[in-house]
C-alpha cells in the first residue's frame, strides 16, 4: 500500500490556457465537423424561432386587444403591409397570431429534437475515440509509469475524466452557440423597439459579468479538488479491494475503513467548496435578474401611461428580457459543465502527452529467426537514483543453454528479465539478443522472441483457451491443447465442466495458484519462444504439481535459451550452469555440484534451504 503523496495527489495545473485546451478539444471533434455543423444551424434556427412570440404578443395586444393605444415598430410593419392586404376581424387577427405562435412552438421543438440526437450522437462517437486514443496512450507507456501512478487514477481518467468531456460537447459547447445566437437575436429586435428600453434591460449586464468573473476564478480550482479526491477515491478502492483477502486475514477491516473515511470526507469538502460558489452564484444570478426586470417595469410602465410606448412593446420586453436573462443565469450551470471539463481535461492531455521512457526505435530489428544468445555486457541499473540494483553484472548465455539465477529477495534477479525484455532501459552497459542491443531491437519482435512466466499469474477475464492464445488467432485450437498437454495442464483442464472453453473469473478466481502457473507454462509455450525465462515460476506450486512442471521443462527447455530464476534451489540443479547474485553483483557461477564445492554464498543458501526443510 502506498501513501506516497506525490502519487496520490493530482499533478499540479500546467501553464497553459483555457483556450488551448478548448482548441485541442475540437480537435477531437473535427472527424465530425459536418454533424457539428449541422447541430450548430439547427440550434441556431431554434434560437431564431423564440424571437417570434414575443413579437406575436405585441402584435396581438397593439393591433387587436388594445387597438386604441399607440403602435410599436412591429405592429405598424404588419399593419401596413400584410393586414392592409388582408384585413381581417380582431377574432380572427388573434386567431391568425395564436396558430402561427403555435406553429413556432412545434418547429422549434421538432428542431430540438433533432439538434439533441445528432449531438448525443457525435458526442458518444467523440468520447468512443477519445477513450481508444486513451487506452492506447496507457498500452504504448513503459512500466515505469505505472509504477508511479496509482491504477484507480488512470481508471478515473477513462471513465469519469471522458464523462466530464462527453457532457462538454452535448451540453455544453453547442449550446453556447445556441445561447449567443439567442442574446444577439434577442438584443437587435429590442433596439429596434425601442432603443432607451433596451438601454435600461442592459444596465445589469456590468453587475452579472462581475460576478460571473468572480464565479470563474473559483470555481476551476474546486472543480480540479473535487477531480483529485475523486481519483484518490478510485485508487483506494482498486488497491484495496485487490487486496481483500489481505485485509481480512488481518482483521484491518476497521483501520482501513477509518482511512476510507478520510478520504471520502476530503472528497466532501471539496464538492462543498464547488457546492458553496455555485450556491453563491445561482440566487445571485436571480437577484440581479430580478432587478432588470423591475427597471423594465419602472421605465416601461411609466413610457406606457405617457403614451411614448406601446403596451405590446412593454409585455415583449418583459418576455425578452426573461429569454435574455434565463442563458444569463444558466452560465452557472455552463460554468459548472466549462469547469468541470476543464480540470478533466488538463488531466486526459497530461496522459496523452505523456511519452514512454522505452520506445521502439524506427527501423527496428525484426529477423525472421533469431538463434537465442543472451549477453549482459557490465550492466548498471536502479529504479530509484541512487538506489542500485544492478552494478557491472556480466555473463552470457549462448544458444539452448539454460542457466539459473540465484539470491537473496532484492538481489536484481528479477530486474534482469525485465533489462532483457526491455521493460526498463539499463543505466550504462548493453545488455545484447543475438549479439544486437536491444535497444535497436523492434520491440514487438524483442518482446515475441521471448517467453515469460511470473510467479504472479494473471488471467484475464474469458475462456483457458482464450488466456492461453491471448487472442493470437493463429494459434489454432489443437496447438492449444498441444502446449496444455506438455505442461500436463490438459488433465484439470479437461476435468472443468466446459474444458477449454470453461469461463475464466476476473484474475483467475476459482482456480488454484498451481492451475494458474501451469496455463501460464501453456500460454508460454505455445506461442513458441526461442528465449523462456521462468521468474519464481515453480515457488508457489505443490509437490505433486512440481514433478509434472519440472517434466515438461526437462522437454520445453530443450533447445531454447532459458533463463531460471528460483528460490527453491531443487529446481535448478540440473541447469547448464547457475549465477549467485548478491547485493546487485554477480558473485559467483557454476554448476550446482562446482558451487557447492566452492562453499559459498550458494552453499550457505542451499544449506539454509534444506536445513529449513530438515526442520519442517
Amino acid at each position: 500500500m502506498n501513501d506516497d503523496p506525490e502519487l496520490l495527489e493530482e499533478l499540479p495545473p500546467r501553464a497553459v490556457y483555457d483556450a488551448e485546451l478548448f482548441r485541442r478539444l475540437l480537435g477531437f471533434a473535427s472527424p465530425y465537423r459536418s454533424r457539428a455543423l449541422i447541430a450548430v444551424g439547427l440550434i441556431i434556427l431554434s434560437s431564431l424561432l423564440q424571437l417570434v412570440g414575443p413579437l406575436a404578443t405585441a402584435v396581438a395586444l397593439d393591433l387587436f386587444i388594445h387597438p386604441d393605444g399607440s403602435r410599436s415598430a412591429v405592429s405598424r410593419w404588419v399593419e401596413q403591409g400584410w393586414l392592409a392586404r388582408h384585413p381581417v376581424t380582431a377574432d380572427q387577427g388573434l386567431l391568425l397570431v395564436a396558430g402561427g405562435y403555435l406553429a413556432t412552438l412545434l418547429l422549434a421543438a421538432l428542431v430540438l429534437f433533432a439538434q439533441g440526437y445528432v449531438m448525443q450522437l457525435m458526442g458518444q462517437r467523440i468520447m468512443a475515440d477519445l477513450r481508444m486514443k486513451i487506452f492506447g496512450r496507457l498500452q504504448s507507456l513503459s512500466i515505469e509509469y505505472f509504477d508511479r501512478h496509482p491504477i484507480g487514477r488512470l481508471v478515473t481518467r477513462v471513465t469519469n475524466d471522458v464523462d466530464s468531456l462527453n457532457e462538454l460537447f452535448t451540453a455544453g459547447l453547442v449550446s453556447i452557440f445556441g445561447d449567443v445566437a439567442l442574446l444577439g437575436g434577442i438584443a437587435v429586435v429590442l433596439f429596434w423597439l425601442d432603443w432607451r428600453l433596451a438601454v435600461t434591460t442592459f444596465a445589469i449586464l456590468p453587475l452579472l459579468l462581475g460576478l460571473t468573473i468572480w464565479f470563474k476564478a473559483r470555481a476551476r480550482q474546486s472543480y480540479r479538488k473535487v477531480r483529485v479526491r475523486l481519483a484518490r477515491i478510485n485508487a483506494f478502492f482498486q488497491e484495496h479491494l485487490t487486496g481483500m483477502s489481505v485485509v481480512q486475514l488481518f482483521g484491518r477491516q476497521a483501520a482501513t475503513a477509518r482511512r476510507f473515511g478520510t478520504i471520502n470526507d476530503d472528497h466532501r469538502e471539496a464538492n462543498l467548496e464547488a457546492i458553496f460558489y455555485y450556491a453563491v452564484y445561482y440566487p445571485m444570478v436571480e437577484l440581479i435578474t430580478a432587478l432588470g426586470i423591475g427597471l423594465i417595469l419602472w421605465y416601461g410602465g411609466g413610457q406606457v401611461m405617457a403614451g411614448a410606448l406601446s403596451l405590446g412593446v412593454l409585455v415583449a420586453f418583459l418576455q425578452y428580457a426573461q429569454r435574455f436573462y434565463q442563458p444569463l443565469a444558466d452560465l452557472s450551470e455552463k460554468y459548472n459543465i466549462l469547469q468541470s471539463a476543464m480540470a478533466s481535461s488538463e488531466r486526459v492531455f497530461d496522459l496523452l502527452d505523456s511519452r514512454p521512457k522505452v520506445e521502439s526505435p524506427e527501423r527496428g530489428l525484426r529477423p525472421e529467426k533469431i538463434a537465442g544468445r543472451v549477453e549482459f555486457d557490465v550492466v548498471d541499473f536502479a529504479y530509484q537514483e541512487g538506489e542500485p540494483v544492478l552494478e557491472g553484472v556480466s555473463f552470457a548465455l549462448e544458444p539452448g543453454e539454460t542457466v539459473a539465477i540465484v539470491g537473496h529477495t532484492g538481489a536484481g534477479k528479477s530486474t534482469l528479465a525485465n533489462l532483457l525484455l526491455r521493460f526498463y532501459d539499463v543505466d550504462r552497459g548493453v545488455v545484447r539478443l543475438d549479439g544486437v542491443d536491444v535497444r535497436e531491437w523492434d520491440l514487438g519482435a524483442l518482446r515475441s522472441s521471448v517467453g515469460l512466466v511470473l510467479q504472479d499469474v494473471f488471467l484475464f477475464s474469458g475462456t483457458i483457451a482464450e488466456n492461453i492464445r491471448l487472442g493470437d488467432s493463429s494459434i489454432s485450437h489443437e496447438e492449444v491443447k498441444a502446449a496444455a498437454g506438455e505442461v500436463g495442464a490438459d488433465r484439470f483442464i479437461r476435468a472443468l465442466r466446459g474444458g477449454y472453453d470453461s469461463p475464466v473469473h476476473e484474475r483467475g478466481a476459482g482456480l488454484s495458484v498451481g492451475q494458474k502457473q501451469l496455463v501460464a507454462f501453456a500460454r508460454a509455450l505455445a506461442f513458441d519462444p526461442r528465449v523462456l525465462i521462468l521468474d519464481e515460476a515453480t515457488s508457489s506450486i505443490d509437490t505433486e504439481t512440481e514433478q509434472l512442471i519440472q517434466l515438461a521443462l526437462d522437454r520445453l527447455l530443450v533447445g531454447r535459451t532459458s533463463l531460471v530464476i528460483a528460490h527453491r534451489l531443487s529446481t535448478i540443479q540440473r541447469a547448464d550452469r547457475i549465477l549467485v547474485l548478491h547485493k546487485g553483483r554477480l558473485r559467483e557461477q557454476g554448476t550446482h555440484g562446482e558451487l557447492l564445492a566452492a562453499r559459498g554464498i550458494y552453499h550457505r543458501l542451499y544449506q539454509l534451504q534444506y536445513r529449513d526443510v530438515a526442520v519442517a
